[in-house]
């Protein structure tokens, strides 16, 4: 799955995919700075740009086949910005519990270790399922699903910091400029859609992450890969309807003229992928005025599956941050009604702002719990139970997790948790997951990966994997390297967690 061309060389290392590619790998050294400037005029540097395949007819991307047989189709990514504490919530340290209070020295940000007040959690953990996986009160409609979910507990990352960690989590570099996983899975996989967007993204209304757009953008693949933005509150896509009084032939006209001038311009500049997405995003545009609503319609469901997800709940009292399920349950409902229309990747962003508008439990973890997990445990176990009714889950894969876990020290006089990517929690469930499995250990504290360690890498290879794709395969040309999600280090597929 790359845009390297076969050739009958390639097996006696004489070809690696073009004449240019094989010129560039040639021309190291310092005849490789002329050879640079001949290549970037000769348009190789962005012949990638040029190779993301769209279909004319109706401007989408064209449907690719996977690597390996597969039982997912789409993923549901639901993203806990902040950063979930994973001993409060599936990692149960008793441990912590009977050392609460005690000093322990801990890294507590890089290369910093410093004594610290052991926090254990307020929490009551009890075993759930015929799996016996332990999760907390916190999430009690949750854990009536615990025989779905693969509960990975021993994950670590490499930044402390929010906005790197969250673009390490979403596109495996801790820097802008890389595709985010959506991006990597529209390009491996293509569009099963052409009515809709492949790759959607929805935000919190207590706003979006630190680090912005960076986390569902394409980077140097085609814009056309990029994550498209459906709001929280009011249109859930600005602009999409005709404000001039416009028939649909009318604008039909106009689109296919527009197009027809931009392609003309788009000949003489092959390598400009922004504009190509251009004429996509136009052709796109016109078919969301009929389809997004419907989409998005809500009312259609019953009022069964309005109140599993409890839509209709009212803001609650109990705390001025805490929104209830109705927001994240929307969101979450129309996840459902988007896979079922063919979307490929919905990521949904919960929490927003800073602090304890999010995950991010700096001043009180438990104040932290009590406004967030109501927010999104009926949700995501109606999701779960809703997609298992409709034959939707074995084909769907729905991740949670958020980019980094919390300390095992107390932090601040509230009894906050500061971030951690030493050792997190993350789970899967649906599409080829091995539902009711715990994997992993973090250290007697919660506060380390310690048992069947691995790096988001791995993750990332996983759910490549569980999409259909191979990590090793799924590369990208661009500055001189085959561009991968997972990497130059080797990653390892999570197979403990695979049905």
């Amino acid at each position: 799955m790359n845009h390297r061309q076969e050739c009958p060389g390639r097996s006696r290392g004489l070809c690696v995919g073009s004449r240019r590619e094989f010129l560039w790998q040639m021309g190291a050294g310092f005849s490789g700075l002329a050879l640079t400037a001949l290549l970037d005029q000769d348009g190789f540097f962005t012949r990638q740009a040029r190779a993301a395949l769209v279909d004319s007819s109706g401007g989408g991307m064209l449907l690719k086949a996977a690597h390996i047989p597969t039982k997912a189709k789409s993923c549901i990514f639901l993203f806990m910005y902040g950063g979930p504490s994973q001993m409060d919530l599936f990692d149960y340290k008793p441990e912590l519990q009977k050392r609460s209070g005690q000093t322990a020295s801990l890294e507590v940000r890089k290369r910093d270790v410093k004594p610290g007040k052991l926090l254990g959690t307020k929490r009551e953990f009890a075993r759930h399922g015929k799996s016996g996986l332990w999760v907390s009160d916190a999430l009690p409609h949750l854990a009536k699903q615990a025989d779905k979910l693969a509960v990975i507990k021993s994950l670590y990352a490499d930044s402390f910091a929010h906005g790197s960690a969250m673009i390490q989590m979403n596109s495996g570099r801790v820097v802008q400029g890389h595709p985010s996983i959506g991006s990597w899975l529209s390009y491996g996989l293509g569009s099963m859609t052409q009515n809709l967007p492949g790759y959607v993204v929805m935000l919190d209304p207590r706003g979006g992450p630190i680090s912005g757009a960076a986390n569902w953008a394409s980077g140097f693949m085609p814009a056309a890969y990029q994550g498209t933005v459906f709001r929280a509150t009011g249109q859930p896509i600005l602009n999409l309807a005709s404000t001039a009084g416009y028939t649909p032939q009318m604008q039909r006209d106009l689109i296919t003229t527009a197009n027809a001038l931009n392609a003309e311009h788009l000949a003489s500049r092959p390598g400009y992928s922004e504009l190509q997405a251009r004429i996509a995003s136009y052709e796109l545009a016109f078919q969301l005025q009929t389809t997004a609503p419907e989409a998005l319609d809500i009312t259609q469901e019953d009022a069964r599956t309005q109140e599993m997800y409890g839509v209709n709940e009212s803001k609650p009292d109990y705390h001025p941050l805490a929104l209830g399920p109705a927001p994240f349950g929307r969101q979450c409902l129309i996840a459902r009604r988007l896979v079922e229309r063919g979307v490929r990747f919905i990521q949904i962003y919960h929490g927003g702002g800073h602090q304890q508008q999010n995950w991010d439990a700096h001043f009180g973890v438990e104040e932290n719990l009590k406004i967030h997990c109501p927010e999104i445990d009926r949700p995501i176990a109606a999701l779960l139970t809703d997609l298992e009714q409709r034959g939707l889950l074995d084909s769907t894969l729905v991740v949670w997790g958020g980019e980094f876990g919390r300390q095992a020290v107390v932090q601040g006089e509230k009894d906050g948790r500061d971030h951690n990517p030493k050792g997190f929690t993350y789970f899967l469930a649906g599409g080829g997951v091995k539902g009711g499995t715990s994997y992993g250990e973090t250290d007697e504290l919660g506060h380390e990966a310690a048992v069947n360690r691995h790096h988001i890498r791995d993750l990332h290879a996983t759910i490549l994997h569980l999409m259909g794709l191979e990590h090793q395969k799924l590369t990208y040309f661009y500055g001189g390297l085959d561009q991968k999600l997972t990497g130059v280090l080797d990653a390892e597929i999570i197979d403990g967690v695979l049905a």
